[in-house]
């Protein structure tokens, strides 16, 4: 790998959330947690100089659609495609701006060292087709990724915790050091891997349970009665229709909570 960047003149860049992760073991450990890949379309974000590509290619990958936006690195990565005929396609584009489910055929799973800059909000835009994909198999940092998984009244618990389990189960897997990265960032990392659910954990719109959680959770020490006023409606009839408790606090709620909640403003 270290030659393929040195012939290519890869550096990573601040700018694009870049930290590479070398490690050839790594990268096959977090290819075989995605689960097996042989009759899968794995689309994979940012993938740099291509190391996890290598190793979703080397566990099996049915094929591998890879979404990078560095020129450089898409280079690297079509000299990669040459070695693996009809397996692996890159595709030169902002993934903020691509939908990965309009680029790959079904079966198809996400496997992904995300750029920490972007990670988030690639996630929250995938959970409106999330049904689409098996499986997630993402990285992120630590402490984001305990947000994923987050349990009501831990600190970790918030609003990302409320939309991606609504949705999906995330899972911990196992954390990534920072010396393992080139360059090193000043946190640690972490593999989750996000199962979508067969149905929704509680019926609600997502407009409204993003409107709910994000005044919620805005104010979190605050009890609901004051947090939700700036929603701009009648607060504690809402919360009597919902049959949440005015004086809880957005830390304190289930995701059923917070979508009894999302039902009730929406049905006024």
């Amino acid at each position: 790998m270290r030659e393929v960047i040195a012939r290519h003149g890869i550096t990573a860049r601040k700018s694009l959330g870049q930290n590479f992760l070398l490690d050839l073991n790594l990268t096959g450990r977090i290819a075989r947690a995605a689960g097996p890949l042989e009759r899968v379309t794995v689309v994979e974000i940012g993938p740099g100089p291509g190391a996890l590509t290598r190793a979703l290619l080397a566990a099996g990958a049915g094929r591998v659609v890879a979404i990078e936006r560095d020129e450089r690195c898409v280079g690297a990565l079509g000299e990669l495609a040459e070695f693996y005929p009809g397996r692996l396609e890159v595709v030169a584009g902002d993934a903020l701006a691509l939908d990965p489910a309009e680029l790959s055929d079904t079966p198809r799973k996400i496997v992904a060292n995300l750029p920490y800059n972007i990670a988030t909000p690639l996630l929250l835009g995938w959970l409106d087709r999330i049904g689409e994909y098996e499986s997630l198999t993402l990285m992120f940092q630590r402490e984001v990724a305990e947000r994923l998984a987050g349990a009501p009244r831990s600190k970790s618990y918030g609003r990302l915790s409320v939309l991606v389990q609504w949705l999906s189960e995330p899972q911990l897997l196992f954390d990534i050091p920072a010396r393992a990265f080139v360059p090193a960032p000043k946190v640690t990392s972490s593999v989750v891997r996000i199962v979508p659910r067969a149905k929704p954990l509680a019926p609600a719109e997502k407009s409204a349970l993003e409107c709910i959680t994000a005044a919620a959770f805005g104010q979190r020490r605050k009890m609901l009665r004051t947090s939700l006023k700036t929603l701009g409606i009648p607060v504690e009839p809402l919360l009597e229709r919902a049959r949440v408790t005015p004086t809880a606090r957005a830390e304190e709620l289930t995701v059923a909570e917070f979508c009894a909640i999302a039902r009730a403003a929406r049905d006024g």
